[in-house]
């Protein structure tokens, strides 16, 4: 078993001891989401430490996305419950690049694929190629994607 993996597990076991529900249920449905996709495919694997990593990505973004959701929809404490379980995934996640971190990433980027020929909008691709590797697990794609499409643009 993973390290991270582990620690998700023996977590879990705390939580269940000290009755914290909204924990337990969060890690709960973690640990079934990684067993989920060591299992898919052709034959089952055990996940590294990136790819659990991943997987707590997605379940904490799907917290974030039924959160808004929840919220648009006026039912406020079911946001606030997706928040919570937002909240103890992020605790096992890396710490987010803050705004002025990831700029200087992509700014160096955009002049990175400037200097290899790729101009305007159309760069985007380019300049994606170059940042997606550097703020992997580190940034949301949505942040990454909206910082350089104002880089690109001014």
């Amino acid at each position: 078993m993973t390290t991270l993996k582990s620690k998700l597990q023996e977590d879990l076991n705390t939580a269940i001891k000290a009755r914290d529900e909204l924990r337990s249920s969060t890690l709960r449905l973690t640990l079934t989401a990684i067993t989920k996709e060591e299992v898919a495919g052709t034959e089952k694997r055990e996940l590294s430490d990136d790819e659990v990593l991943k997987v707590l990505a997605r379940e904490a973004k799907k917290r974030r996305e039924a959160a808004d959701a929840f919220a648009q929809g006026g039912r406020t404490e079911q946001a606030e419950r997706e928040k919570a379980e937002g909240e103890v995934l992020a605790e096992y996640l890396p710490k987010q690049l803050d705004d002025d971190e990831l700029t200087e990433i992509v700014a160096a980027a955009v002049a990175e694929a400037k200097a290899a020929g790729a101009e305007g909008p159309r760069a985007m691709g380019a300049v994606m190629k170059i940042v997606n590797p550097k703020v992997a697990g580190l940034a949301e794609g949505g942040r990454v994607a909206a910082t350089v499409k104002k880089l690109l643009a001014s």
